[in-house]
């Protein structure tokens, strides 16, 4: 199933892309695409809905985050040996990890903001994952178990805000509009392996990002374990993976960043597009 959640900001209604191309409503079935709905029963009684006979949504509808009340966004860095490279710094013995403000989550599609006071706003096209069931202390063999399924992620990130400044990446990752995520919630059974996704990235319409999930350092299945060791994970927290090479901050002999009136669009094979135009912070 793609699922998906369309509406205004604040507003979204649960949703399925129809194997007609449809959009259809979900919200006389379930509330939200979020917490026990993601979990293993309640995929099963999503699967078993009649949903040609749900009602049809307009597809000039904004689509919204494709997972709502998102309890952790977890961040995977340096996870491509030859990202770590461009950024200068080597490939670590152990995933590293850092969080990502769930305020940061927005919409595939909607704007993205660059923060008051940046110079260095920057992309990473990821391979985001959706727990389904609670996780703690899982051994890498039954993790894909605890997972519903995966979703594109744009980890829009501040480089002098993440490096210079103390060096606490989270201050570089979570301003408002950093986290787009979808269009889909594409489930676990429509992906036959996730470390063999394409994925790509353009801004105006030149291509810096175009790798595969194959080049992981630690694959989704070690990266759920990994975390399951440090914290628990609940039905709707979101993993983002790592990125492949090709961000602003690695272009040689200049860097490159966003500027207002751009246009980014990325995709990870499977899982859909995004497209965001960036804008700059008004206040």
């Amino acid at each position: 199933m793609k699922l998906m959640r369309i509406g205004a900001r604040g507003a979204e209604r649960p949703a399925v892309l129809h194997l007609d191309g449809t959009i259809r409503d979900l919200s006389g079935i379930v509330d939200d695409i979020a917490g026990s709905v993601l979990t293993p029963e309640g995929l099963k009684e999503l699967s078993g809905a009649d949903l040609s006979g749900l009602p049809e949504l307009d597809k000039n509808e904004r689509i919204g985050p494709c997972v709502g009340r998102v309890g952790k966004f977890i961040c995977v860095g340096l996870n491509y040996a030859d990202h770590a490279a461009e950024s200068g710094l080597d490939v670590p013995k152990e995933p590293v990890l850092f969080m990502k403000a769930t305020s940061a989550i927005c919409g595939p599609n909607d704007d993205v903001i660059i923060p008051k006071n940046s110079s260095q706003t920057d992309w990473e096209v990821e391979l985001g994952v959706v727990i389904g069931k609670e996780a703690r202390y899982v051994d890498e063999a039954d993790a894909l178990d605890h997972v519903a399924g995966y979703c594109v992620v744009n980890d829009v990130s501040e480089r002098e805000f993440q490096a210079k400044r103390s060096g606490q990446w989270v201050k570089g990752k979570s301003a408002d509009t950093f986290g787009p995520i979808g269009p889909w919630l594409v489930t676990k059974d429509e992906i036959a392996d996730p470390q063999n996704l394409g994925m790509w990235l353009e801004v105006d319409g030149h291509r810096y990002q175009n790798g595969s999930t194959r080049t992981m350092v630690y694959g989704v299945a070690h990266v759920v374990s990994y975390i399951s060791q440090f914290m628990s994970l609940q039905p709707g927290d979101i993993i983002t993976t790592g990125t492949p090479p090709g961000v602003g901050m690695g272009i040689k002999p200049d860097p490159v960043y966003l500027r207002p009136g751009q246009t980014m669009r990325l995709g990870v094979e499977g899982l859909g597009e995004q497209m965001q135009k960036t804008v700059a912070w008004q206040g």
